[in-house]
């Protein structure tokens, strides 16, 4: 139903856009807009410092004195116009002042740091914050980078955030003076991104007016449409809406409530919506009727909430009780639905008038009320705590590297309906709608997320991927190992954006981990291969110095690079020889390392056994039983290959007895350079991690593995073997007894056979 918005320089297209909405061509009230602001601030702060708004105001008339609107307005009234919203929203004078002179810093030669001089560090950093988030314009990002900067700046000081939609909304107010192809796309950004921002915070006198006026400018015909619609039906709704609340002034007076009934007005981009989006007739939606009850105390919004339902039956499955459950953004109200007069449906709203304030105000509200508790002086603390989801946003915006995929996660996180579920505690915690056991895990923390095994809901052993409604009493199991994580799994069902976050985050650097080990046990076999001297060579400062010649930050990050294929070992060996090489020279003339390149050695002397009468044959362990010293072995000679040697329980030595003239008597004689390979079998219950933790563990035991296969089956039984090479066999007991003690491993043995 997107309708294109007329195209720019014809005059027709502005004279039509005037007619269909002209609420967007307002101009600045000919009044003096100066003295009504102070009025504004002196009724919400009549203690305030009413001394630096009219300091900032003259700062700020005198900087953009030769600037004027697209409107042909002076450009002082645009800063005064923020100002006003501002102050309309309960913010004290420091927040009025820094909303003057918000664009001087840009559009002036007004510095930061006179203005810093002038009014202090507060203003100056509140100036700054909205200074910052026009900074970056340019770029396919740009968008994204700029929403970034914008919670950046808000996760210090909301105020910057509220500054910000004060200014686009005075800017969406004479959008009728902006190009129509630029007025439509500021439009499509507020309604993605301004308008979902100001609901988060609550503050639904902002969100509405946006979304109403970027509705006007991306489809002015159908704005105009149910404007009138609204219009036609307007005498006889008020005459309804009168008629249910003079039912309900008489329900208060009967349980003697002092208290205000109004009728709520309707918004033009909600009834638009709800005929897009529910396929609804106009009939359907206007019809609808709204009230809203204020009373002085939470027992008094229970008891109307009673004498309503005795008046008029209630729809089942309509009531809501926000106010025993918050919203994320604080808000709070009892909501039901009852059959009113003449069978129509009546929605009717119970609030306290505290909490009516903060339904309209939001974030906002709280500041007005810590300033005033406060003697003046604000408490971002309290706000911070307040507002928890202001905390998750700006943790996971530092999580995400990506502006687009930051841009896309924030229109799923301020877009999300929420679910409340409790924990055994009873705290309330707010979750996207779809989440699951996981999701929660994370929000009460990382490291419950991470170690997450098994949940209960309601009372019930569930699966992990179940998904949460409100109301669920939800506790989950977690796992004991320190070295616990999260399944890969999880990322096909988790929806909060902080637990997809940090299940990554973790991946990440576990792979990171992995890799660093395995670039540095491929750096040490290639080295022990080629004869190198490993000690001599690994401990000096030539490996530092290759890093850095291949422009990596560190050794950590050039033995990841190796582990991740980005390098090859033999680049990497040669590097650092002829490196050393090149030094030692200099301080103590020519010397004889080995030539880089696979050793011509013969492997035979470290086979560690010994051929009786025939001490120089060439030697080799057979691979199918994989003998180490204090195995009983036989020798076989074989044709053209030597001596191969099996131990005497090996499967194959029942057919290598057939021919007794070439069997040969043979002894262990292990030496320093002996090596010998041993296979491992480790059976364990299948859990995440399971393979990262044998393996780093078998690493810190300094052993070179050569092979692994894993094998799942389907009762979660996971087997896994291991081939490795081992010079000193009596480490073997110990490596068993590390990898037995791992968490689900239980059992591990040595494999004879192949």
């Amino acid at each position: 139903m997107a309708e294109p918005v007329t195209p720019t320089g014809t005059a027709s297209g502005g004279q039509s856009l005037r007619r269909l909405v002209p609420r967007i061509f307002s101009r600045a009230p000919s009044r003096d807009a100066l003295e009504e602001l102070m009025r504004t601030v002196r009724t919400h702060h009549p203690k305030g410092d009413i001394a630096i708004i009219e300091r900032a105001y003259r700062v700020a008339a005198k900087a953009h004195a030769s600037q004027k609107r697209q409107s042909g307005e002076p450009y002082i009234t645009h800063p005064l116009a923020v100002a006003q919203i501002l102050a309309e929203l309960g913010l004290g004078p420091r927040a009025i002042a820094a909303a003057l002179l918000h664009d001087t810093v840009e559009d002036t030669d007004y510095p930061l740091d006179q203005l810093t001089v002038d009014f202090g560090d507060e203003v100056a950093m509140l100036v700054d914050g909205v200074t910052k988030l026009d900074k970056v314009k340019y770029g396919d990002a740009a968008q994204a980078e700029t929403v970034r900067k914008m919670i950046v700046a808000m996760s210090k000081d909301i105020r910057v955030l509220l500054i910000k939609l004060a200014d686009r909304l005075h800017n969406a107010r004479t959008w009728g003076f902006v190009p129509p192809e630029k007025a439509g796309k500021k439009a499509r950004e507020t309604l993605e991104i301004y308008a979902p921002l100001a609901h988060r915070l609550g503050i639904q006198t902002v969100k509405s007016e946006l979304e109403d006026l970027s509705f006007a400018v991306l489809h002015p015909k159908l704005y105009a449409e149910i404007e009138s619609l609204v219009r036609q039906r307007t005498p006889q709704r008020e005459q309804y809406v009168h008629t249910v609340i003079d039912s309900v002034e008489s329900d208060l007076r009967e349980l003697r409530i002092r208290g205000r009934v109004m009728g709520r007005p309707k918004q033009l981009y909600s009834v638009y919506q709800k005929m897009v989006v529910r396929g609804r007739e106009f009939d359907d939606i206007y019809d609808l009727i709204g009230i809203r009850i204020l009373v002085g105390t939470v027992r008094d919004c229970y008891a109307v909430l009673g004498a309503i339902h005795a008046r008029w039956t209630p729809l089942p499955g309509r009531f809501k009780d926000y106010i025993a459950t918050p919203k994320f953004n604080l808000y709070q109200s009892l909501h039901t639905t009852v059959i009113g007069p003449g069978g129509r449906t009546v929605e009717i709203q119970i609030r306290t008038h505290e909490m009516h304030q903060h339904a309209e105000y939001g974030v906002a509200a709280h500041w007005k009320y810590k300033e005033q508790m406060a003697g003046g002086k604000n408490d971002p603390k309290a706000v911070d705590q307040d507002m928890a989801w202001l905390a998750h946003i700006s943790d996971w915006q530092a999580e995400t590297a990506d502006p687009g995929e930051f841009l896309d996660s924030l229109r799923f996180e301020i877009g999300a309906k929420e679910v409340y579920v409790f924990t055994p505690k009873g705290r309330v915690i707010g979750l996207p709608a779809g989440a699951t056991p996981v999701d929660f895990a994370y929000a009460v923390h990382t490291e419950v997320g991470h170690r997450t095994m098994g949940s209960k809901v309601n009372g019930r052993l569930v699966p992990l991927e179940t998904v949460l409604n409100s109301g669920d009493v939800v506790e989950v199991f977690t796992s004991k190992n320190p070295d616990a994580g999260p399944s890969q799994d999880w990322l096909a069902f988790v929806k909060s954006t902080r637990a997809r976050n940090k299940i990554r985050g973790w991946f990440t650097k576990e792979r990171r981990e992995e890799a660093v080990e395995q670039g540095k046990d491929a750096i040490a076999r290639a080295m022990r291969r080629q004869n190198l001297p490993l000690q001599r060579l690994m401990n000096q400062d030539s490996f530092t110095s290759v890093a850095h010649q291949l422009r990596y930050e560190d050794v950590t990050a050039l033995y990841a690079a190796v582990g991740e294929g980005h390098v090859s070992t033999q680049s990497v060996i040669e590097k650092v020889t002829a490196l050393v090489r090149a030094e030692e020279e200099a301080t103590t003339g020519p010397i004889d390392l080995p030539p880089v390149g696979r050793s011509k050695a013969p492997r035979g002397g470290d086979s560690g056994v010994l051929v009786r009468g025939a001490p120089d044959i060439l030697v080799k362990l057979a691979k199918c039983c994989t003998p180490v010293p204090g195995d009983d072995i036989v020798g076989f000679v074989t044709r053209g290959s030597g001596v191969s040697v099996h131990r005497a329980d090996c499967t194959n030595v029942s057919s290598l007895e057939d021919q007794p003239d070439r069997m040969i008597d043979v002894a262990w004689a292990p030496t320093s350079k002996s090596v010998f390979l041993v296979h491992i079998q480790v059976e364990a219950l299948d859990r995440s991690g399971l393979l990262s933790d044998i393996t780093r563990v078998l690493s810190e035991h300094h052993v070179n593995i050569l092979s692994a296969s894993v094998q799942t089956t389907s009762d979660r039984l996971a087997i896994s073997r291991y081939v490795f090479e081992m010079g000193d066999t009596v480490h073997l007991d110990r490596v068993l007894n590390a990898v037995r003690r791992i968490d689900a491993v239980y059992d591990v043995y040595r494999v004879t056979t192949s």
